[in-house]
């Protein structure tokens, strides 16, 4: 095992500065029920350019240090700074998940040494992490590290949202930005579970995406037809939960009176306070930054918008349910669950300017991977 461990670490300043930058840390010897392992593979998602950028003003990113050892520095506007006051000064490592082979064990988890595993612990974007054996999931023979990389956030996050369907009540869903990453994976489950789901993208190019993979009910949100086209849709699938990624603005309003008027159609008696079957959206990423705007004119009195979360979720159903659900991603991961990458990079190519402002663009259809052990041997 080499003694190199690079760690980016993600910092923010009291005066208003993102810091990024490659530290050496210690590997630390793994106690009895712990591993090490060597990290091959990571994906940047959505909730770790949150933690590695922070509100931070990539347009103003300036590129220092040295060949070796690159750091990154970008402005943070005064009135993002309110949020960030518990994490100030503290280098803060970066990435959720990850891949690699375990190459040291403690005692009680010497059966995986040399086995290739993805683990959800954090930190992943480091030459070396440890972490508990039982937060490994051992990975199926001949999968590599890239395969398995993703197989917690986005397959756990959409097999949660069909779960999420089932206990409380409803039988369809709505999924925004739907052409992404996730949003095949839960096309493909809600397929093969017979589930009908309403896809909403914003261009023809997403909706294709879509169709090549066998989506049924896809609505463009730029189309001059889109609430009709929507309303359709639901009335179809009778769809009264939805997950919304872009939360800013009008779409979860505009997907609560679909829902609203998607359901009087049926209806024979008038009724003041609109219809009594609850309709739910539930926003899980910030795609659009502005305020959720509600007009409750045409969505009647049985609705609601909130967060949802996957840890939080995960700990509510317990860990017996969540074994089960892992258990279906390992079966399916070259399947259902298969991500695919538009480059792998490396940790100093991470702190680039130029690869930085690619992958935080989060175009659909566009993953970054990071190989903390790309250029070492």
């Amino acid at each position: 095992m080499s003694d190199s461990n690079l760690q980016l670490r993600s910092l923010i300043t009291a005066g208003g500065e993102l810091q990024l930058s490659l530290r050496q840390a210690k590997i630390p010897e793994p106690a009895a029920d712990e591993v090490v392992i060597k990290v091959l593979a990571s994906p940047i998602n959505p909730s770790d350019l949150g933690l590695l950028l922070g509100p931070a003003d990539i347009s103003t990113a300036k590129a220092g240090g040295t060949a070796d050892s690159p750091t990154i520095t970008a402005k943070i506007a005064p009135d993002l700074m309110k949020g960030m006051a518990a994490r100030i000064d503290q280098a803060m490592t970066v990435g959720n998940e990850g891949a690699g082979t375990v190459v040291k064990a403690g005692a009680d988890a010497q059966k995986l040494v040399g086995k290739t595993v993805a683990a959800l612990g954090g930190g992943m974007y480091a030459q070396y992490r440890l972490v508990k054996a039982a937060a490994c999931l051992v990975l199926p023979e001949g999968t590599t590290a890239a395969e398995g990389a993703s197989c917690f956030i986005n397959p756990l996050t959409a097999l949660s949202m069909v779960e999420t369907m089932r206990r409380e009540n409803h039988t369809a869903l709505v999924h925004t930005a739907a052409a992404s990453n996730l949003g095949q994976m839960l096309n493909k489950i809600c397929q093969k579970d017979g589930v009908p789901l309403v896809n909403i993208v914003r261009n023809a190019e997403q909706a294709e995406t879509l169709r090549k993979i066998g989506a049924k009910y896809i609505c463009d949100s730029t189309s001059a037809n889109f609430m009709a086209e929507l309303t359709d849709a639901v009335a179809e699938t009778g769809a009264t939960l939805a997950f919304d990624a872009i939360s800013g603005g009008k779409l979860a309003n505009q997907i609560l009176i679909a829902m609203e008027a998607a359901i009087n159609r049926k209806q024979t008696t008038y009724n003041r306070y609109g219809s009594p079957v609850h309709k739910q959206v539930y926003t899980y990423g910030v795609l659009d930054t502005r305020p959720i705007e509600i007009d409750r004119t045409n969505v009647g009195m049985a609705w609601g918008v909130g967060g949802w979360l996957l840890t939080y979720f995960l700990e509510k159903i317990g860990p017996q349910a969540t074994q089960k659900l892992r258990e279906r991603i390992v079966a399916e991961l070259k399947t259902t669950f298969a991500s695919h990458y538009t480059a792998e990079i490396s940790l100093i190519e991470a702190l680039q300017p130029e690869v930085i402002k690619a992958y935080n663009r989060r175009a659909t259809g566009e993953k970054y991977l990071i190989n903390p052990n790309k250029g070492f041997r």
